[in-house]
């Protein structure tokens, strides 16, 4: 057989596959502990992608406050149980006052942090009470500070900050967050 038709040898196929074999097995090692780390990355985007989102759903609302297309009664921001408790209104159909039945139409939302959960209540008129939805799941987030501040500057509209803490229900990731938006019609 002419040498430029040769093929490798027994001898130098089992040595190739005994090179890569351990090379294999050192790379094999590494494989556990970067799917972990992909996984605990993963837990943490996911926990803070779903404290953001609370964070601007309430923000949107704090935006809102104080809205009225007429002579509405009342307050439009009240901050309770040492401001782990805001319950907002404003005129979302623009009829002039701020509706507090049906619920279902109601111009007031409130969110309050209870036993770990962010809560909201369509309608609120006080921050005790039944009939709260959970904004977030406890089996998957455990919220551990909630709290509304009102900054309020002579001359500029006041200032709302929310500041929200939360952690993964396994004990795993923390996320702090804040974030201030202005009251234009307070």
């Amino acid at each position: 057989m002419p040498v430029m038709m040769r093929g490798f040898s027994l001898l130098e196929v089992l040595i190739s596959m005994a090179i890569s074999s351990i090379l294999l097995l050192g790379a094999s090692r590494f494989l556990p502990a970067l799917q972990r780390g992909i996984l605990q990355q993963t837990r943490q985007q996911t926990l803070e992608d779903e404290v953001w989102q609370r964070l601007y759903t309430v923000a949107k609302h704090l935006q809102r406050a104080g809205y009225c297309n007429g002579q509405c009664q009342g307050e439009a921001l009240e901050l309770a149980r040492q401001e782990q408790c805001v319950i907002v209104r404003w005129d979302s159909n623009s009829d002039g006052i701020w509706q507090t039945s049906p619920m279902t139409d109601a111009d007031s939302i409130g969110f309050r942090l209870q036993n770990g959960v962010l809560e909201t209540l369509r309608g609120a008129t006080a921050c005790e009470g039944k009939g709260w939805d959970k904004m977030t799941n406890p089996e998957t987030v455990i919220v551990t500070q909630f709290q509304v501040s009102r900054k309020n500057s002579a001359g500029f509209s006041p200032e709302l900050t929310i500041l929200m803490s939360a952690t993964g229900a396994d004990g795993a990731g923390r996320v702090n967050a804040l974030y201030s938006v202005t009251g234009y019609n307070l």
